[in-house]
């Protein structure tokens, strides 16, 4: 027996639609904005003309002859990188601690530290720059890395995707004579894939374009990360937002490039981290 559709869906399903469209030209409109302008010429790029007179392709070397794009760019990589490498691995063992392992007031210390999450991070910047201040870390790539080493966030990512594990795995690799740092290493680990792939992709694109923290921390200039180099385009003598604008771009597409080729586990993460408790 075929099961007639709802007849109200079906109306509501072209407007439904239709927002969903406009909804994402809206979201998309930054993005054309900021690539059409990186082909202006500084006097178009204050103009409220979307188009350009004439396609300006040589912004984008005039990048590099301005500022060294590629040094702040491997900068802002290598910081990205640790930051993600560095929290992945210890939100994952927090994780496995607080999903996995029995002892005293567990849950207690997780919602303690769940509660850090309330915290505006300009709260802790004085505090913070103090301890790197009294361990000299200032003006170096381990005094920005460290401070983000740790998260809230990706802890209880990874201890939603670690509950839905059976904990029959466990006990049969113990039986197995398993330790619980192989039992974690071996067994929670490749299945918790989806969850670290997911916290390692909103990890790298949250550190690549950090600025605040970078800035207050680095003095150097051959130490910047992209973000924080790109304010030599904002001068006293103006803004060059067309090369601004190019400068952006070029450091937009290697994000664009992670979450193509990861979108399925990046999906797939989320999907299941929101089913799981």
């Amino acid at each position: 027996m075929k099961i007639p559709p709802d007849s109200a869906s079906t109306r509501s399903g072209p407007w439904l639609h239709l927002l969903v469209t406009v909804l994402s030209l809206l979201m998309i409109a930054p993005f054309v904005w900021m690539v059409v302008t990186s082909f202006k010429s500084l006097t178009e790029a204050a103009d409220p003309e979307w188009l350009p007179g004439k396609l300006r392709w040589g912004n984008y070397p005039e990048v590099f002859r301005v500022i060294p794009f590629l040094r702040f760019a491997l900068n802002s990589f290598v910081i990205a990188g640790w930051v993600t490498l560095l929290q992945v691995f210890t939100s994952a063992l927090a994780a496995y601690s607080f999903a996995r392992l029995e002892w005293p007031g567990r849950d207690r210390v997780f919602f303690c530290y769940l509660g850090t999450m309330m915290l505006p991070s300009l709260v802790m910047l004085i505090p913070t720059f103090q301890l790197m201040v009294h361990f000299g870390l200032v003006d170096s790539y381990l005094g920005l890395i460290l401070p983000a080493a740790f998260s809230p966030f990706g802890t209880f990512l990874l201890r939603q995707f670690m509950l839905g594990i059976p904990k029959a795995l466990d006990e049969a690799a113990e039986i197995d004579g398993a330790s619980k740092w192989r039992i974690f290493w071996d067994v929670i680990l490749p299945l918790s894939r989806p969850g670290l792939v997911t916290l390692a992709i909103f990890t790298f694109m949250g550190n690549y374009h950090s600025f605040f923290w970078p800035l207050v921390m680095m003095k150097t200039v051959a130490k910047f990360p992209l973000p924080v180099g790109l304010m030599f385009f904002d001068s006293e003598r103006g803004q060059a937002t067309h090369l601004l604008m190019a400068a952006v771009t070029m450091s937009v597409v290697p994000l664009v490039l992670i979450f193509i080729f990861l979108q399925r586990q990046l999906i797939r993460g989320v999907q299941l981290g929101a089913v799981k408790g």
